[in-house]
């Protein structure tokens, strides 16, 4: 399969009066360069928790728009690609049909899915709704990431293209593993043997089966 999409790079910026956030990002074409650390030109703020080589690039399928407007009406001129500062944007491609370890050609450049995204408590600023970071994680709508294995170059007109399909647990799975079931050894045991999970997700779900709990993720999604 073959999926067009569009692309998009943000610049760092103070956000709520004192928050550094890239979320805000601006459609870009023609050729760009991708390197291991993900397009140029594109940055991330707090770098301990967004971009690196496992999270070089993000995606977000722009089919959710629709359904986040829907349920949110008064701020549904607000989601649109890219509002969840994704770098990617695709009709076609979801969490249920995306899974860890996929590799897709994107001309010169290979990237592998390596975890789902992670929302954290600035998307409830950028949008004014006050849980939407938890709505986000609970819905199973919060897009992936990839590491990037083969820098290159690369095009807006260029589409994306399964080569490798490497596991059996999709993005959708791996989100319900680690989010919305209660601790299950089992689970952990299939999501850790997915190729290409990232290491901060294996690190995760290792400390976990080392003691028996869950870790609190009250800070990422409410910033508390």
């Amino acid at each position: 399969m073959r999926y067009p999409m569009d692309v998009f790079t943000g610049s760092v910026r103070q956000y709520d009066g004192s928050r550094p956030s890239a979320i805000a990002k601006r459609q870009v074409d023609g050729e760009l360069e991708l390197t291991d650390r993900g397009l140029v030109g594109d940055e991330q703020a707090e770098k301990k928790i967004h971009g690196g080589p496992d999270r070089a690039l993000c995606h977000y399928p722009r089919e959710h728009y629709t359904e986040w407007a829907r349920e949110f009406p008064e701020q549904a001129d607000l989601f649109c690609a890219s509002a969840f500062g994704e770098n990617l944007s695709t009709i076609g491609m979801t969490e249920k049909t995306v899974f860890i370890g996929d590799i897709y050609r994107w001309g010169e450049a290979l990237i592998q899915v390596t975890q789902p995204r992670s929302p954290c408590f600035k998307l409830n600023y950028h949008f004014g709704i006050s849980d939407l970071s938890s709505q986000m994680q609970s819905s199973g709508k919060m897009g992936w990431l990839y590491r990037v294995i083969v820098a290159g170059k690369v095009s807006t007109e260029q589409p994306l293209e399964l080569v490798s399909r490497l596991s059996d647990v999709s993005v959708y799975d791996a989100a319900a593993i680690a989010w919305y079931t209660p601790y299950d050894d089992e689970q952990y045991r299939r999501l850790l043997s997915a190729a290409g999970l990232s290491v901060s997700w294996t690190r995760t779900m290792q400390k976990r089966r080392l003691n028996g709990q869950i870790e609190d993720n009250s800070r990422r999604l409410w910033g508390k």
